[in-house]
């Protein structure tokens, strides 16, 4: 069993308060959700910051590389989102002799 986690630093474009930080985090987060239903995904820093956003993506697999798969295309769609720009991306890859 392998649980990959992905932590997005993302700066978001013209929000000046937190209602408008999350009128553009709750739909990225719900597009990710859609997309790809065997993730868990939350928003889990900058909580009180208006322009930046932390978020983290989960997943659990029987393969490293499908956990590897599914963790790149999160993070190139987000990547691709013209509304933010991705600070930085971690990954990192657990598996159960951790």
């Amino acid at each position: 069993m392998y649980v990959g986690a992905l932590i997005l630093d993302i700066l978001l474009g013209d929000v000046r308060s937190l209602k408008q930080k999350r009128s553009v985090v709750r739909p990225l987060i719900a597009e990710l959700q859609r997309r790809y239903p065997s993730i868990a995904v939350a928003e889990t820093g900058h909580l009180d910051l208006h322009r930046r956003a932390e978020v983290g993506v989960a997943v659990v697999s029987a393969s490293a590389g499908n956990c590897k798969e599914l963790l790149d295309a999160c993070e190139r769609m987000v990547a691709f989102r013209p509304e933010i720009e991705l600070l930085s991306a971690r990954h990192r890859l657990y598996n159960d002799e951790d």
